[in-house]
């Protein structure tokens, strides 16, 4: 065996790695880097005993403390909803009407209704409620069914077009063009007067000829100057805000086809209070209406 080979320079041996003339001291490691080293392996064995660490073929090994992250999330969860029982149940108690008209308590729903929201409706209305075509913007102040929190709720309550729930908002356009109710030529005349109204086109033959076939099969629902009926959920058509586009292309087939839309009766998919804070948030979104002086609150909403 040879002897070691000691750097001149320094007085410590080497330990035979040589690159270009440049040779590796055996220079012992640092004291404190060492009982570090020896510190986070005493440290990774008491870890894998107190803890789980060990995957096993359906678990993993559990620990002498029987501590686990789902355990801890269940215990948070279950502090959380302890906390906020008191409250839950005094939204549970009131209307929409008066959760609106408390300050405290419509805070408290707008937080839980946000949430909510993000959960259950961005996927038709958008993440700011802005909405999409077909799905209605709930930031603006155009409603087809009335915009105050009591109708909102009822609305969240029994949906649009739901089957199965006799309360359900309904409505129905007839297709003008696919049930032979008007000519081509007919729907081209009252899509040229809907752009009319809705200020996208100057008046013209077209248009004049529109505007009779409207007061013949359209006033009933759209009212005579356009300006929509809550009571059949009927769009106003003089202004800029549209559910499926006022484009000529998109009237057209409005027109002649007709739209179904639907949205789901949500009281048969969350609990009461989650609907009264969806009603109330989707009410504070910048849209929404006072309840008419002259309404009473619904015996059936109240129950909720």
């Amino acid at each position: 065996m040879s002897k070691p080979k000691i750097d001149d320079a320094t007085g410590v041996e080497t330990v035979g790695h040589e690159w270009d003339g440049i040779e590796e001291l055996n220079n012992p490691l640092p004291r404190w880097w060492l009982w570090t080293f020896y510190a986070t392996i005493v440290f990774a064995i008491a870890y894998c005993v107190v803890y789980p660490a060990w995957p096993l073929l359906d678990r993993a090994t559990a620990g002498t403390f029987g501590w686990t992250s789902r355990g801890d999330l269940d215990h948070e969860m279950k502090a959380e909803a302890s906390r906020r029982a008191g409250l839950l149940a005094e939204l549970d108690k009131r209307t929409v009407e008066q959760i609106a008209a408390d300050p405290r308590l419509r805070r408290a729903a707008i937080d839980g209704g946000r949430a909510a929201f993000k959960v259950n409706c961005i996927q038709c209305h958008g993440n700011g409620a802005a909405g999409s075509a077909g799905y209605p913007n709930l930031n603006d102040d155009d409603w087809l069914w009335g915009g105050d929190v009591a109708t909102i709720h009822q609305t969240l309550l029994h949906g649009v077009r739901q089957p199965g729930d006799d309360a359900t908002r309904m409505s129905q356009m007839p297709a003008f063009g696919r049930d032979g109710i008007l000519t081509p030529a007919q729907v081209q005349d009252v899509v040229s007067h809907v752009r009319v109204i809705s200020g996208q086109e100057k008046p013209s033959g077209s248009s004049q000829r529109g505007a009779e076939i409207f007061a013949a099969n359209c006033v009933a629902c759209h009212g005579a100057a356009g300006e929509g009926g809550r009571a059949f959920g009927a769009p106003k058509l003089n202004d800029a805000i549209w559910l499926y586009g006022g484009d000529r292309k998109a009237l057209t087939q409005t027109v002649t086809n007709a739209r179904y839309g639907v949205m789901p009766a949500w009281g048969s998919r969350l609990d009461p209070v989650t609907v009264k804070m969806l009603a109330t948030y989707v009410h504070s979104l910048g849209g929404g209406e006072e309840a008419p002086a002259s309404a009473a609150p619904d015996p059936a909403t109240a129950a909720n």
